[in-house]
């Protein structure tokens, strides 16, 4: 009895596979894939390119603004290392409760290219003194 050559077969399942296995890596890569800049690195690139970016930085004292509905916050975002480079950040939805002027934060969304503000749809704060091990000496 002849042996039966499978070889066309296992090629066909091997192209099939890295095909998928190159989809998911594209797909998933893509969609969740952002820049993560301070302030002065945000300012340097053309705002169509900060379409979707998260970015670090220090809440100012001024110009804090929350709107009447206190869903949100407007804020100009100070670069930690020049505190002469801002950026104004709009946030809608709810403000974390460590939110304050001084603060350190990381905020995720875009430049609306138009107005040149960065439009978030997320924020979180830093408080490394809060997770820092007591000293019990």
């Amino acid at each position: 009895m002849a042996k039966k050559n499978n070889t066309p077969m296992y090629l066909v399942a091997l192209a099939l596979f890295l095909g998928g296995l190159g989809y998911l890596l594209y797909s998933g890569l893509g969609e969740n894939t952002s820049y993560f800049l301070n302030v002065s690195e945000a300012l340097a690139m053309p705002p169509k390119e900060l379409s979707k970016a998260r970015l670090f930085g220090t809440v100012a004292e001024a110009d804090l603004a929350r709107p009447e509905d206190d869903l949100g916050v407007s804020f100009n975002l100070i670069d930690k290392d020049q505190v002469t480079k801002t950026i104004r950040v709009d946030f809608r939805g709810v403000v974390p409760d460590t939110f304050k002027p001084g603060v350190e934060v990381i905020v995720e969304g875009g430049v609306n290219p138009a107005s040149g503000v960065f439009a978030a749809s997320t924020l979180m704060t830093k408080c490394p003194s809060k997770y820092q091990k007591e000293n019990r000496g």
